[in-house]
Order: structure tokens, then sequence, then C-alpha cells
């Protein structure tokens, strides 16, 4: 039912209101958006049948994902357009959208870095040094797949699945979960593993460890909250940003490309905002085609990369 009302609300943008098509994709991806919402969170509910409580239950959602305020406002602004739409057509006699609010753009929220800006960080990164090499693959490995610090620091070597495609995440609550990565963030991972890893001194009980300092202890978080000042600080950024930023960016950029709400959800380890249990499963290879697709790092996983050992 929401598709065909969201392809009536297309004609109306393109037809009566004759907007450029990049405006119509743009009011479309929002209506989109919304109906995926709707359908985690109450799929029975039709574009009729929504009210205030689900839009703003919608719009925090996407403030949990890491969608910043300025992209809330412009969804919220999408929606408008669509429940204004159903009021012309006399489908609906109360426009839910009415008290809504925009986020307030001042309201302190994680700041959220742009692609460019993100390559900027990845190019200041001297590879000719044994912990450039290990930098470069941990931002990789935080971009590509929107972990939080405390799982990348510790991510295991026998939890590395590069054949497959996926890394395993234990999260909050031990929580273990699945998670695409990228080729850039493979081929990295293996360059510091192979190339500067294996010529450390691993102390004992990091064997398994991924990412150590020079000394072949664990990381800190101090140490990659550091490293990643630092690096924004030589890419000429001035945005108070962390590793989180990293994850809020990966959300941020799947989304806004167009990526599955649902999928997001899941690659972020996030608690299902639904009680139908039916839409919190979902396939692997649905995920990895999901980061290929939208993730603006994602290339084609080589075949021939295969699992850390």
């Amino acid at each position: 039912m929401w598709q065909s009302y969201i392809n009536a609300f297309k004609n109306y943008l393109k037809l009566e209101r004759s907007l450029a098509e990049n405006s119509v994709e743009a009011y479309l991806h929002d209506a989109e958006k919304l109906h995926e919402y709707i359908l985690l969170s109450n799929p029975s509910l039709t574009p009729m049948q929504v009210t205030e409580k689900e839009l703003m239950n919608f719009l925090m959602y996407l403030g949990e994902l890491g969608l910043s305020a300025h992209s809330q406002a412009r969804m919220l602004s999408g929606m408008k357009s669509f429940f204004k739409y159903l009021i012309l057509e006399n489908l609906i006699q109360h426009d839910p959208t009415q008290l809504l609010e925009a986020p307030k753009l001042g309201r302190k929220l994680p700041d959220t870095l742009s692609f460019p800006e993100i390559e900027d960080m990845l190019s200041a990164i001297d590879l000719s040094t044994l912990g450039g090499t290990r930098d470069r693959a941990m931002l990789e490995v935080l971009y590509s797949s929107g972990l939080r610090v405390s799982e990348l620091l510790n991510l295991r070597l026998t939890n590395c699945y590069f054949q497959e495609g996926f890394v395993r995440v234990l999260g909050k609550g031990d929580k273990v979960r699945l998670v695409p990565i990228g080729q850039d963030a493979m081929h990295y991972t293996l360059m510091y593993v192979e190339h500067v890893r294996a010529k450390l001194d691993v102390q004992k009980g990091d064997e398994d460890t991924i990412f150590l300092n020079l000394r072949g202890k664990q990381l800190s978080r101090i140490s990659v909250f550091t490293t990643i000042k630092k690096l924004a600080a030589e890419a000429g950024i001035q945005k108070t940003i962390s590793p989180h930023t990293f994850r809020h960016s990966f959300a941020t950029h799947l989304i806004e490309g167009g990526a599955d709400l649902r999928a997001v959800q899941q690659m972020l380890g996030h608690e299902s905002i639904t009680t139908t249990e039916i839409y919190t499963h979902l396939d692997r290879d649905y995920l990895k085609q999901t980061l290929r697709e939208y993730h603006p790092r994602a290339q084609r996983i080589h075949t021939k990369t295969q699992r850390i050992e």
C-alpha cells in the first residue's frame, strides 16, 4: 500500500509542482525511509494511520543512528511534503507533522565527517612507518564497518573471515554480530598483520589481538583517540571528533546514500526497534551487498583474499 502512495506522490511532485528531478528524488528518499521505519516498528500501519508519535520516534531513531541535525531537518521537510500531499488528496484530515519541530541545529550531536574529510585524514597517514600502517588499517576498519572503539580494540585475528567478507564482533552486553568489511579495510589490515604485526614481540595474552602498540600490547582507547585527533589536525579538520565519529559517519553515509535502515541497524549492533522478530534477521549476503552499494569506500571484495590465521 505504501508504495502506491509514494508513486502517486512522485507524480504529484513532477506534474503538479514541476520540481527538478533531483528535488523529486530527495522527497521520495525521505518518504521511502519513513516507510522502511514503519515496516520495522509497525508493519501493518498505512500512511493514513501514521501519527505524530511514530514520526517523532522515527526522527529519534535517525539521531540514534548518527544522522546529523541537518539531515534530520531535511527528512522532516520531506515528510511534511508527503503528508501535505495526502491532505490535498483528501486521504487524511489531520497533518501528523503539524506540531513536529526540526531538530535544533545547535544541539550537541557528534560531528559527522564528510567523505572528502575522511579521505583527507587517511591521506595524512605516513605509511612508511610501522605505526602509520597500523593506524591506516584501524581507521579503514572503523569507517568500513562502523565499529565502536572497544569493538575495534577487541577484534581478534581468528574472528576475521576475509574470504567471506565479514568480521565477528563482540559488542555491548557481550552480544556477537557479523559485520561486512570493505576491500580497502581488508587490504590495509592484511598489510599491517603481515608486514608490521608479524615483526612485533607480541606479549602474552595478546596473541590473538589484531591491533597492538609497538611494544606488542593491546592498544588503549586513549591511544586511538590521540591518533585520530592528531590526524584530524594534520588534515586541517576543525571539528571535534573521536573514534565514534567514524561510526556516525558510517551510518550517515549509508543512510543518506539510500541504504536500508534495518541493514544499518544490524551492522551497528543496535537493539531492535521492533518486536516483530521477522525483521531482526538479515541474510549475510544482503548486508554485504548493502555495504558495497551504499558505502563511499566500498568496492568489490576480492575472492582471493584469505582469512587471517
